[in-house]
């Protein structure tokens, strides 16, 4: 099994290995394949056909995602006779299928087993009465298995029971007192995102301990940052599948998760066809163009990218991030005549390495050319960098910055501050002081401003700038890592490598041309 780091967290850009993408294909025609998602295990039997030929009853013939999720929820570890998995979750777009998907798994428990007691919840009771009655139920009346079951409709005491086994399939509240009662042998929580804790699972989960076979499934689309319940869940599912892979170990949970990371362009059908299992199958491409015209962009990622929707962050006057996305170039390059910069994030948790560099046309190119998680790899990218691009400078700031505790290895690794500061070398290391900060701030807030740069739109580096936050060092200001919305150092590292390009930049030429037309 193709390995990765156990021990790394969770990514939005990781991604399974290429055996993975071959075997949906090659079991169920899978072309999109989940981002996370729990491999079949052949060797297992599996309930799944048995759930397709459900599904076909009820008039919706499974969609090659949908055999792929089923038959993977619904293995059989042979030792045991009993399910592998105990929890299923399902995190997919909408319009996908998930409803005939959430009806289908419930049909079939209750026709397989006698006398099962299925739970489904939604946001709140009302809105699980009205598509447990206007969808579930119309489905089985208007198919096949309409004369093997029948409805109850009294408030409080709804059910759908299925005649020859006694099943019964039910709803409930979103509340604590939810699933009390008689052992639960399924447990379907739909709508996930609108949930606000975990209230439903716990009420649920006592009521599984006695039942063998019992199952809880969940599922959603992309919620908000309210949406604790399913965001925990999400994150514990993606790292149950990157363990999974890195180490073999298998968790009693089968995880889905179809995502389009935000460096993925939302107007892109390469995106869609990425992240949309339904497409071309019950969906459009024009179906979904129509619904991108139509929609607010972060309503659209949250639907149809199942990403989380965050709150649009309020506006910190010294960061003119408004002027941001019109300096994006995506065929901007970077010259001949770089500066590196790097820096730390406040937790330490992730170095960023900047670079800048001025255009034939006298603007700055700024990109972030490395980002990765701790700090113990950054010595040695920066050797690298110096050795490919000959860089004019790599700034550092000190002052009592994060990064700073990196200059001592630099030194070591032979990248030193000049002997004499008027002969600076190629690739000299610039330890920038408060001043100098300060001095980078206030001139890229001006480049923004003046649109004298020019970046690649790269997701770390502009949601940087979307987040920071600034604090006043007496009357300047600088970027606050502390208070930033999210890690602000992609954004810190090229402005820092904006500044060493043209402060110290110019001493390292013989000409001293490099500013040419670029006004500091």
């Amino acid at each position: 099994m193709t390995t990765t780091s156990a021990t790394s967290e969770p990514s939005e850009t990781w991604a399974p290995p290429p055996e993975f993408a071959a075997q949906c294909l090659d079991l169920y025609g899978l072309t999109c394949p989940p981002r996370w998602g729990t491999p079949r295990r052949p060797e297992f039997p599996s309930l799944g056909p048995k759930m397709w030929k459900v599904m076909t009853a009820l008039g919706a013939p499974p969609m090659p995602w949908q055999k792929y999720v089923s038959d993977v929820a619904l293995e059989i570890n042979p030792a045991t006779g009993l399910f592998a998995h105990r929890e299923v979750g399902l995190s997919v777009s909408r319009q996908q299928g998930k409803t005939e998907l959430c009806l289908g798994a419930q049909c079939h428990r209750g026709m397989a087993w006698p006398r099962q007691n299925i739970i489904y919840a939604a946001q709140t009771r009302g809105m699980a009465r009205t598509r447990w009655e206007d969808e579930f139920w119309e489905k089985i009346a208007s198919s096949v298995l309409a004369k093997r079951a029948r409805i109850r409709k009294s408030n409080g005491n709804e059910a759908i029971i299925w005649s020859a086994t006694r099943s019964r399939m039910g709803i409930t509240s979103n509340t604590e007192k939810a699933g009390h009662g008689p052992p639960l042998d399924m447990g379907f929580i739909d709508e996930a995102f609108a949930h606000d804790d975990d209230r439903l699972e716990q009420a649920f989960s006592p009521a599984m301990l006695t039942r063998a076979m019992a199952q809880l499934w969940w599922a959603s689309a992309g919620g908000t940052e309210k949406s604790v319940w399913l965001n925990k869940k999400r994150q514990a599912g993606r790292e149950h599948i990157e363990r999974l892979w890195a180490t073999g170990e298998r968790p009693a949970v089968a995880y889905f998760e179809w995502y389009a990371p935000p460096d993925m362009p939302r107007d892109d059908p390469a995106t869609w066809r990425a992240t949309l299992p339904a497409l071309g199958h019950t969906v459009t491409e024009d179906i979904i163009r129509a619904e991108l015209e139509k929609m607010d962009p972060a309503e659209f990622d949250r639907a149809y990218l199942n990403r989380t929707r965050k709150a649009t962050p309020p506006t910190d006057p010294n960061v003119p991030k408004l002027k941001w996305p019109g300096l994006a170039d995506e065929k901007s390059r970077a010259g001949a005549d770089v500066a590196f910069a790097v820096d730390v994030s406040q937790d330490r948790k992730h170095t960023s390495i900047g670079v800048a560099s001025v255009r034939a046309d006298g603007r700055v190119h700024l990109e972030l050319v490395d980002r990765r998680a701790g700090t113990d790899w950054v010595v040695d990218a920066l050797v690298r960098l110096k050795a490919k691009r000959n860089p004019l400078v790599i700034a550092v700031a000190s002052s009592g910055a994060p990064a700073g505790s990196l200059i001592d290895d630099l030194v070591k690794a032979g990248i030193t501050a000049p002997q004499d500061k008027d002969k600076p070398h190629r690739g000299h290391l610039a330890v920038m002081r408060t001043n100098d900060v300060t001095e980078a701030c206030g001139q890229i807030a001006d480049a923004m401003n003046q649109g004298r740069l020019r970046h690649l739109d790269q997701a770390p580096l502009t949601a940087a700038v979307n987040g920071a936050r600034t604090r006043k060092v007496g009357d300047a200001w600088t970027l606050d890592r502390t208070k930033s919305l999210t890690d602000v150092a992609p954004f810190v590292a090229v402005t820092l490598a904006r500044w060493a390009l043209l402060a110290k930049g110019p001493a390292v030429l013989d000409d001293y041309d490099l500013l040419g037309s670029v006004p500091m």
